[in-house]
């Protein structure tokens, strides 16, 4: 039986033909990247009878294997009974370093498209030609061949040859990891309380083609109830794979575990996970240039055989994995796990690479969109990262010092610096003593600045100069770029803000509602899944998410007895003003915990100096216990070596002081009696700032409840997060303490767990 790979025509050859290096200087000559607005101009020099974007589909047998290969090309050229394929390309190099032979990839694209067209169309002859364009000049370099039907022939079939045992292997793997998940059943020995309802939405959202908001409380099982579904949606052709979100390592770890746990079940399933460049660099300093970096030099060259071994004898590719291999071929693990993320059924990764327009997994077609689920896990925190994805800020002081750097060396540089100086100096005047302004619309005269900026920055980074004055230019061109990229996004759930402080001035576009956003960012795939422990009030986040009306949303009750937790509320006031008399009934209360109920506690407070401010007291207080306290900045082997404190069967009480919102508050399991009690300190409200209280205006603006939006909401998020770490199985026990008292207010009783709701007042 023929099996059939379905193939654009771009990664095909790239796969066969990309060569060289990672070199990730300063865009250079030979930088070729597609420019929308460059491809239009050159498609509208066409005349009449040519044609633009036509789509080209062609199948090839080989081996027991049918090719679908399908792309589209850029123009179609008609003139004195030629036809021609045109390919454009643009760049911001110099186009005198742009030769025939430069970039193999971009003639077996345009030859793939003549062959084609030219097998349609029953053509003996066909020209290929490749237009480069410089970007800013519009200058045009072109190269044209004329090729045979039979020359192009049989450089597709070669193409097709040189592809083959990839595909082979691909399909290989999809019919074992189809045949292992209809074989494969629930990883344990029941479902627990709302697990199977949690686990059949999920997969009814997939098999329906909409999204899923969930409200799955810990102890649900989360990870395994979106995994296995999706799993299951992928062996029934609901899909070919999944993104499992996150935003911190430790939950890529549990989604690692369940696959592992799966995997000794008999699944075959390719699992690929991404960590940050930063961490997984294998060099001092994480420079990706080819003459510093040996596994960025020749990476191309070496890409193809490292993927083929991986894939052909592992599946849980996590970081320990990736590196082992990347060393055995010689390969940058960062751009070596990108390279597999775009081959495996899963990948496990940050948020960014699907919504961040800076970061996003680009080469993604709309086709292979639309059979991808995305499984966004603690998908509370997406709300305030999107916020800033979306956002952009820069200081006026980066520019001053370019002005000073760059006077002499560079006119252009100086000119355009001193240009920005200037105007963010004259935004200061403007705001006087308020030091704080806000606008509802764009500043577009100070955007043309930047634009400007940003042409005479890459003139002189393009040459390639080290030094100091050179990385704080490189810093400033990202800056500007990603602002003049976020005006693009730019519309009525935007502000634009000036603040400064003495001679510091920032300009920031600031966006308040991200939902629009990430609806957009989102768009394509077939279902995006959002869940959390903590995403109440289901309504609030639905909203802030971009949830539309059909959407699905299912809110699934503690599957643990309320007796699990005994629940107290001290009703003290912790705001602001009354933080200092708080101190000592905190202390007399925690007191009173740990000698009558001694154990392993967490106690969380709103913010460092409230929590340092307790400390200090605390030290002199005498407590019966040893106090651990989290700091700032805390490094990976710190936060570690803080949570190894946390012991079962100690004979000493312990009591961590830690930050609601922080390392601690959430995404951390301490089971059984490594901890007995966590206390929470205030409702969690975000400290009051000139940004809270703009998103607050504008969400009572659109009609909402701006004050619960911009610091109730959020706040009561950290305190159900913070108390969510007590009771992490059905054998946990332990004890929560409430400590304010807004806590018995109607407003935040409604928005308190249920299980909670049988609480004792601590007069």
């Amino acid at each position: 039986m023929t099996k059939q790979i379905r193939m654009s025509v771009r990664p095909l050859v790239e796969y066969v033909f990309r060569s060289g290096s990672i070199d990730n200087r300063f865009r250079s000559a030979s930088t070729m990247t597609d420019g929308t607005i460059a491809h239009q101009k050159i498609q509208k020099t066409y005349q009449e009878t040519d044609e633009k974007e036509v789509f080209l589909k062609t199948e090839i047998e080989y081996r027991d294997i049918q090719f679908i290969i399908e792309g589209r090309c850029d123009g179609l050229l008609h003139s004195d009974g030629k036809v021609t394929i045109d390919e454009i390309k643009s760049t911001r190099g110099d186009l005198s370093g742009i030769e025939e032979d430069t970039n193999p990839v971009h003639w077996a694209q345009a030859k793939c498209y003549a062959y084609m067209y030219a097998l349609d169309h029953d053509l003996e002859t066909i020209n290929v030609q490749l237009t480069y364009v410089h970007v800013e000049t519009e200058e045009k370099k072109q190269f044209i061949q004329e090729c045979t039907f039979a020359q192009i022939q049989a450089f597709v079939m070669d193409v097709i040859k040189q592809f083959e045992p990839y595909a082979a292997l691909l399909l290989e793997k999809k019919d074992k990891r189809n045949a292992s998940i209809q074989k494969l059943v629930f990883p344990f020995e029941k479902y627990r309380a709302g697990q199977r309802k949690f686990a059949g939405t999920v997969y009814k959202a997939i098999s329906d083609q909409t999204d899923l908001f969930a409200n799955a409380p810990t102890g649900t099982g989360k990870t395994i109830s979106t995994l296995f579904p999706a799993i299951k949606a992928i062996g029934e052709g609901h899909l070919e794979r999944m993104f499992y979100l996150t935003a911190k390592t430790i939950t890529r770890t549990a989604a690692e575990d369940t696959l592992r746990l799966m995997k000794e079940k008999g699944l075959e399933l390719s699992s690929v996970t991404i960590t940050a460049k930063d961490k997984v660099c294998f060099k001092e300093k994480t420079i990706c240039q080819k003459d510093y970096c040996e596994f960025a030099n020749g990476y191309y060259d070496r890409l193809n055989d490292g993927i083929l071994d991986m894939l052909a004898n592992e599946t849980l590719m996590d970081r320990q994995t990736i590196e082992v291999y990347a060393r055995k071929h010689q390969l940058c693990p960062f751009e070596f796990s990108l390279d597999l993320a775009y081959t495996a059924d899963a990948m496990i990764g940050d948020y960014n690479y699907i919504f961040d327009p800076r970061v996003s997994l680009k080469r993604l077609a709309e086709e292979q969109k639309k059979q991808t689920a995305l499984l966004v896990d603690e998908a509370h925190n997406l709300v305030d990262r999107a916020r800033g994805m979306f956002s952009a800020e820069l200081f006026k002081s980066v520019f001053l010092q370019l002005k000073r750097s760059f006077k002499s060396a560079n006119p252009g540089i100086y000119q355009t610096a001193k240009a920005i100086n200037d105007e963010l100096l004259a935004m200061k005047k403007r705001c006087g003593d308020a030091r704080f302004s806000v606008a509802e619309e764009l500043p577009e005269d100070f955007v043309v600045m930047l634009d400007s900026f940003v042409a005479e920055a890459e003139k002189e980074l393009l040459e390639q100069k080290t030094g100091e004055e050179q990385e704080q230019l490189l810093d400033a061109y990202f800056t500007a770029k990603n602002f003049v990229r976020i005006t693009e996004l730019y519309d009525e759930r935007y502000v634009t803000y000036v603040e400064y402080e003495k001679s510091e001035v920032k300009l920031k576009l600031f966006c308040l509602d991200p939902s629009h956003l990430l609806q957009q960012f989102g768009k394509g795939y077939r279902s995006k899944v959002y869940f959390s422990a903590t995403l109440s009030p289901l309504g609030y986040f639905k909203d802030m998410l971009g949830a539309k009306e059909d959407d699905y949303a299912v809110s699934i009750p503690s599957p643990f007895a309320k007796e699990n937790a005994e629940v107290f509320i001290q009703p003290l006031s912790t705001r602001y003003r009354d933080r200092d008399r708080s101190v000592e009934p905190i202390l007399s209360m925690l007191k009173n915990l740990v000698e009558t109920r001694p154990g392993n506690y967490l106690i969380f407070f709103p913010s460092y100096a409230y929590m340092n401010l307790v400390v200090e007291s605390a030290e002199e207080a005498d407590l019966p216990c040893e106090l651990l306290i989290q700091d700032t900045g805390m490094t990976e082997e710190e936060r570690e070596a803080f949570l190894a404190k946390f012991e079962e069967g100690q004979t000493e009480t312990l009591v961590g002081f830690a930050v609601m919102g922080g390392i601690f508050s959430e995404g951390i399991d301490l089971k059984g009696d490594r901890l007995n009690g966590v206390v929470v300190v205030g409702v969690g409200l975000p400290q009051l700032n000139e940004e809270r209280n703009i998103i607050k205006d504008y969400f009572t603006k659109s009609g909402k409840n701006g004050y619960d939006y911009a610091y109730v909401f959020p706040g009561m998020n950290k305190v159900l997060q913070a108390g969510g770490r007590l009771i992490r199985t059905e054998d946990d026990f332990g004890t929560i303490v409430l400590v304010d008292d807004r806590f018995l207010t109607p407003k935040y009783q409604q928005l308190l767990p249920v299980e909670w709701m049988d609480y004792k007042v601590i007069r």
